[in-house]
């Protein structure tokens, strides 16, 4: 099959940020750029870490690449394992300022846009997946307020009425940032490529997501 007739899986990384000098979700993004899943190429494009640039680099790769399914990928230091997230929020509310300098403080992302969108992929499966293959994982509740959960409402909105399913992972810090960050949990990118095309195989072959408990008490 000729790949300009192959389905597309879109899965974007994003470039470093806030002092960093790499980051993982365009690291191991870009390692799965041409690889096939189930018939399907993968395409990897990097985001810029800036309010706005990020949803119109977005909308061009959709446009361009025509995906049957996108997966974007960010970095959440801190936390220890992959994290599946649920819901995207209409809000941007900045800690740091972005890499051109913006720092929106509970802005919505949409005008008038619902409240929240959640995720298309089934995230229940890809967990219990990932937690077979001895990958850390979790599903998260919450994407944040910097241009992650930007990037993650933006693209559930611009795929509301389209038949595209999409959704968003946050990863840990690499241990090369790890180093930087005293006490910080890391998880290699090797790791993450691995848990990714495990959790693109599940969201290709799974209509009807699995019914397991993984909620949060707080």
């Amino acid at each position: 099959m000729s790949s300009e007739k192959q389905k597309v899986v879109l899965l974007t990384g994003f470039a470093p940020f806030d002092d960093e000098s790499v980051n993982p979700s365009w690291q191991a993004t870009r390692a799965l750029h041409g690889r096939h899943i189930n018939g399907h190429r993968i395409v990897a494009r990097q985001l810029p870490v800036e309010f706005g640039a990020s949803l119109k680099e977005l909308r061009t790769a959709i446009r361009e690449t025509k995906p049957v399914l996108v997966l974007c990928v960010g970095q959440a230091g801190g936390r220890a394992s992959m994290s599946l997230e649920r819901v995207a929020i209409n809000v941007d509310d900045a800690r740091i300022p972005d890499n051109a300098g913006a720092q929106p403080i509970d802005s919505e992302i949409v005008r008038a846009g619902p409240a929240a969108y959640f995720t298309a992929l089934p995230i229940k499966a890809m967990l219990a997946a990932l937690h077979e293959a001895g990958i850390p994982a979790e599903v998260s509740q919450t994407a944040g307020t910097y241009v992650c959960n930007h990037v993650f409402y933006g693209l559930m909105h611009a795929l509301r009425n389209r038949r595209i399913r999409g959704g968003f992972v946050h990863i840990p810090y690499s241990p090369e940032q790890a180093g930087r960050h005293p006490g910080a949990p890391a998880l290699p990118v090797e790791t993450v490529i691995r848990g990714l095309r495990i959790a693109l195989q599940v969201a290709l072959e799974t209509g009807t997501d699995r019914r397991l408990a993984a909620g949060a008490e707080h």
